[in-house]
């Protein structure tokens, strides 16, 4: 595999944990109402498990309210049952065939509880980025060994990695600051 290969799907990976840490801080609760906050709870409907995104519209009609409208109207118990089972201490109102979500204003304990869980997960990124960086160094010293690259090239290579390594950690800090700016927005 050459160098430049090896650079850009390490690239690449560290691109898709960067999103997976940012879809994982959309699901967490802030003091608006956001559809990801519910979009992927599972539904047991139709023999199956389905999101509430594939069953239902969802919407946001003021700051803290969530509407989700079911396309086919004898899923609505079961997303309402889904939403009661989910950890987020969300309670949700049947409508006919709607239901409601008014979202409480969080108390600070709990806006500091949501720190704690977001700072975990942006943890968790680094540490996924930071395995993707390992991996990519161990290619480079194979493709050193194998012949064929000098090793300077090799180790500027590996100079790169880092460099991107450094810019994807300091990215999801943004991401973290933002996310914690947002949740401690009253």
């Amino acid at each position: 595999m050459a160098l430049d290969d090896i650079l850009l799907e390490a690239e690449e990976k560290m691109v898709k944990t960067e999103e997976v840490v940012q879809h994982e801080f959309a699901g967490v609760r802030t003091g608006k109402a956001s559809p990801s906050l519910v979009e992927n709870i599972l539904v047991d409907t139709y023999g199956s498990q389905m999101r509430i995104r594939e069953l239902a519209g969802i919407t946001t009609p003021e700051p803290r309210m969530l509407l989700i409208q079911p396309w086919d109207a004898s899923t609505v118990h079961a997303i309402e049952k889904a939403i009661q089972k989910s950890n987020l201490g969300l309670n949700p109102m049947v409508d006919k065939k709607n239901i409601r979500i008014v979202l409480p204003e969080l108390s600070q304990e709990r806006r500091l509880e949501f720190i704690k869980i977001v700072k975990k997960m942006a943890e968790d990124g680094k540490v996924a980025i930071r395995h993707v960086r390992r991996d990519a160094m161990e290619l480079l010293k194979k493709d050193g060994k194998a012949g064929g690259v000098t090793e300077d090239q090799v180790e500027g290579a590996e100079k790169e990695v880092q460099k991107l390594t450094d810019q994807f950690i300091a990215k999801i800090e943004v991401h973290l600051a933002h996310k914690e700016k947002e949740i401690l927005t009253v």
